[in-house]
């Protein structure tokens, strides 16, 4: 096996700058990466990159000459990085694709990569990347997956495992479940700005609590509804996501799309994430509404 000693990131936002941080703890790595804020000298992308080895000038410079092309770009935006940095792909090298997305696209962006030579494993991360990072529980699939598990290993990826050698089976698993988690944010959300208008929340969290032991359903529900307000526009990426992989499957995603629509009005209230306490946080929520949401929930 031979070892990984050169690495490009192909989005370089939250998600790539915590990956660049870990792998460079390893010695001999040397890291390149591609964003396109780089374009945009006091952005938080261009600023972070001159932590790296290398800035490219574009994706196909990014990851000339790279052992391993690690993609965490936006979700909508997964097919483009893929035929984007074809071109300078080396044959035999690994492609992980670390995005949030239907298996169709991912079936896609495997081929442009594979056109080239270059090896695609899908990758579906399975819990929010923080705190885990590298050490996130991760889904590898397509027919190279296994013989990446040892080079992952080696990386710091700790909790890899090999789910399929069908390229979408591992991005199904992820895009349902997304379906659940964010589609809860967004349906908890609703539920609580609702409820404290009225002034029966608590009643209702009390009921939730009956109806399914176990959750602490009021710092569940902060903490839910907290993270769609801090990464709302992400979500609603996914949600998007989500709802093509149900149509992919032939179900109509009536309730992945209207989650999506949910999770884009969340980052507006940024605001109010801080209050400590679920009820502020509802009632600055509230405060903040214009008045044709209020009329939707009187």
């Amino acid at each position: 096996m031979t070892k990984i000693t050169s690495i490009a990131l192909l989005g370089f936002g939250e998600v790539g700058q915590a990956l660049a941080d870990d792998l460079q703890r390893h010695a001999g790595i040397t890291l390149s990466a591609w964003d396109i804020k780089f374009a945009q000298p006091q952005s938080g992308p261009a600023l972070a990159a001159q932590r790296i080895s290398r800035r490219g000038t574009n994706a196909a410079d990014a990851v000339h000459g790279a052992q391993l092309v690690i993609s965490a770009v936006t979700a909508a935006q997964t097919q483009e990085a893929a035929a984007a940095a074809a071109p300078g792909i080396a044959a035999g090298s690994y492609y992980l694709d670390l995005n949030s997305a239907s298996p169709g696209q991912k079936q896609q962006a495997a081929k442009a990569i594979e056109n080239r030579g270059g090896h695609y494993v899908e990758a579906a991360v399975m819990s929010p990347i923080f705190p885990r990072r590298l050490a996130s529980p991760i889904l590898l699939g397509g027919p190279y997956a296994e013989s990446f598990m040892g080079p992952a290993r080696e990386l710091g990826f700790s909790a890899v495992s090999v789910f399929s050698q069908v390229i979408g089976a591992a991005s199904a698993a992820k895009m349902c479940r997304s379906i659940v988690v964010k589609g809860l944010e967004a349906i908890l959300t609703e539920s609580m700005l609702a409820a404290r208008h009225y002034h029966v929340d608590e009643t209702v969290l009390a009921s939730l609590g009956d109806l399914i032991p176990g959750p602490d359903w009021p710092k569940l529900t902060g903490y839910m509804i907290s993270r769609s307000i801090e990464h709302g526009t992400r979500r609603a990426e996914e949600m998007r996501e989500a709802a093509r992989t149900a149509s992919e499957a032939g179900v109509e995603p009536l309730m992945s799309a209207a989650c999506a629509q949910r999770q884009d009005l969340a980052p507006r209230f940024a605001p109010a994430l801080q209050h400590a306490t679920l009820a502020g946080m509802l009632d600055a929520m509230l405060e903040q509404m214009p008045e044709p949401m209020k009329r939707q929930i009187s």
